[in-house]
């Protein structure tokens, strides 16, 4: 997804190999798949009478190629889980007498054009055994473009005084422009280490599991302020997505225009095996 005579001793390496031989010709076989397949997203042809457009290239995944017939009847999504995949959207095809890439590549573009063609899917995984393949198409819940926890914070710095820089509705109640806010470290150690915890604690809550609240989190990061908020948000695939949900629930979208708050951390975490796959939190702020 792991002391004997000369002639005895060769015929010994010749069995190490052919294994592993074979495991590397299944290998380059199933490229060649992938390459007929993003080939075909490239350079796509009419398919189910509509025309169709230049799509970006699957991202082969060695955690979606699951053994063949395993996660069918409904339990696709547990079994990538398991695998470390956390999936949003997931479509597994099976392929049987292709003997190899090229006559595999025909059956799925005769009978499955349409979600070689579908835009929602990312990854992609293959399995083989002799002339039967597994297909999985993917799309992870967190999205292959979010970088690391320091990039993400200044993306939503950057989304949350954006959101401050014009007034706005935050449900009935009406907030006028507010100041931007200031990235505070210790406020972004906390919401970093909530969000893992909700992550790899597998709930999803303000209260933790210790009973602390976002107010004692942020004191025993080191933050010295007055007043505390909290957004928290889970299964959103980018800083943007969680952003936009905050914005759409009137009491989160009243903690991001407080002009009380001047100061503002948040973090995300993700854990395949989760419920959600990924968890955001913001903390505000007043010194």
């Amino acid at each position: 997804m792991r002391h004997t005579a000369r002639p005895l001793r060769l015929v010994s390496l010749c069995l190490l190999l052919s294994p592993l031989f074979a495991q590397s010709a299944h290998a380059g076989a199933e490229r060649q798949l992938v390459a007929a397949i993003n080939d075909y997203r490239a350079h796509p042809q009419r398919c189910d009478r509509r025309p169709a457009q230049r799509l970006a290239p699957l991202a082969l995944k060695e955690n979606l190629a699951l053994p063949i017939g395993y996660g069918y009847g409904g339990g696709m999504r547990e079994a990538l889980k398991s695998s470390g995949y956390a999936a949003m959207t997931v479509r597994s095809i099976r392929i049987v007498g292709a003997e190899d890439a090229d006559e595999a590549f025909d059956q799925l573009q005769d009978h499955y054009c349409g979600a070689l063609l579908d835009s929602q899917y990312a990854d992609i995984g293959i399995s083989r055994s002799r002339s039967e393949w597994q297909v999985v198409l993917a799309r992870p819940v967190l999205d292959n473009r979010v970088g690391d926890n320091r990039s993400v914070g200044k993306a939503l710095l950057a989304e949350v005084n954006a959101a401050r820089a014009r007034p706005r509705m935050c449900g009935r109640q009406r907030f006028a422009a507010a100041r931007p806010l200031n990235w505070n470290a210790a406020l972004g150690a906390a919401a970093q280490g909530h969000s893992k915890a909700m992550a790899y604690g597998n709930y999803f809550a303000h209260r933790d599991p210790d009973g602390d609240l976002p107010a004692d989190r942020a004191r025993a990061a080191g933050y010295r302020g007055r007043q505390i908020g909290e957004n928290i948000a889970a299964g959103q695939s980018s800083p943007g997505k969680a952003m936009a949900g905050w914005l759409a629930s009137p009491g989160h979208c009243a903690n991001l225009m407080n002009p009380m708050f001047t100061q503002v951390g948040a973090g995300f975490a993700s854990e395949a095996r989760s419920d959600e796959g990924v968890y955001w939190t913001m903390l505000f702020g007043a010194p």
